[in-house]
């Protein structure tokens, strides 16, 4: 499904990754972009990107299927009334501001279909999972559109309860930062044990990749996958009886989620 006008509020690190992949899906006939600093590097000469540096500067003729909030979550508030004009029963409003509710965007923008989606950081390169919820005035055809918006950036899934994206921030949205963190402590473990530290870390990129990719193409259960790799007293088996045992990464995965799910819900207040 494609749109005839998508107006994109905010072209940073998100933003530019979700035009990026509009343009090469054609998503949309026109995109309108409002981004204070001007058009970013790669869309100068786009004919079918009309980059704006404020919501005054923008036509007053100007009708949208769909206008994405792509702005950091401290000053959405603040800019939602500037965009009243475009609520009609034909536009949804989708924002991926992190922690904003529906019930803010409601106050901002009035009777409105609002979709709020909570995406992560691989959405750079197409490979993001996005999680959306939807309100009452969003109809099937406009979860369609933010299927076809949301799909230039990778998956979608949707949640009825607003509240589990409180935990679904502490798990994907959150998550790349664990990962990167696991590439660097395996990569230091490496180090540790003799490896040279450029070696370390290419080995620990690598097998997290491609053990990510596998998960991710494979029928089989991760913890089928795992122990496919698991001889009985072998090297995998002596690492795994430590991250398996008392004190060891469930443990401390289950208080890393709890503790974000915890923070998300203070910061949506």
């Amino acid at each position: 499904m494609s749109a005839g006008t998508v107006v994109l509020v905010g072209c940073g690190q998100m933003g530019s990754a979700m035009l990026r992949g509009w343009l090469k899906g054609a998503a949309a006939e026109r995109f309108v972009a409002v981004e204070p600093a001007g058009a970013p590097a790669g869309f100068t000469g786009a004919p079918q990107v009309a980059v704006f540096r404020g919501p005054g500067d923008l036509p007053a003729a100007l009708v949208a299927d769909a206008v994405v909030f792509a702005v950091k979550p401290q000053g959405i508030a603040g800019i939602l009334p500037d965009y009243r004009r475009f609520v009609r029963p034909q536009t949804v409003f989708m924002s991926i501001a992190a922690g904003t509710t529906v019930a803010v965007l409601q106050r901002g923008l009035g009777d409105a279909a609002i979709v709020r989606v909570m995406p992560n950081t691989p959405a750079a390169i197409g490979r993001a999972i996005s999680v959306a919820c939807a309100n009452s005035a969003v109809s099937a055809a406009q979860r369609a559109l933010c299927d076809a918006l949301l799909a230039a950036i990778g998956e979608t899934a949707w949640v009825e309860d607003e509240a589990l994206l409180d935990p679904v921030t502490a798990v994907s949205g959150s998550g790349p930062a664990y990962v990167f963190l696991l590439i660097e402590t395996l990569a230091a473990a490496g180090e540790k044990a003799g490896l040279p530290s450029e070696l370390a870390l290419r080995l620990a990129r690598a097998t997290i990749a491609g053990a990510g990719e596998l998960a991710r193409v494979s029928p089989e259960s991760p913890a089928r996958l795992r122990e496919n790799v698991t001889s009985p007293g072998g090297t995998t088996r002596a690492a795994l009886d430590v991250l398996m045992g008392e004190g060891g990464l469930a443990g401390l995965m289950d208080r890393a989620v709890a503790a974000a799910t915890r923070r998300s819900r203070e910061l949506a207040g």
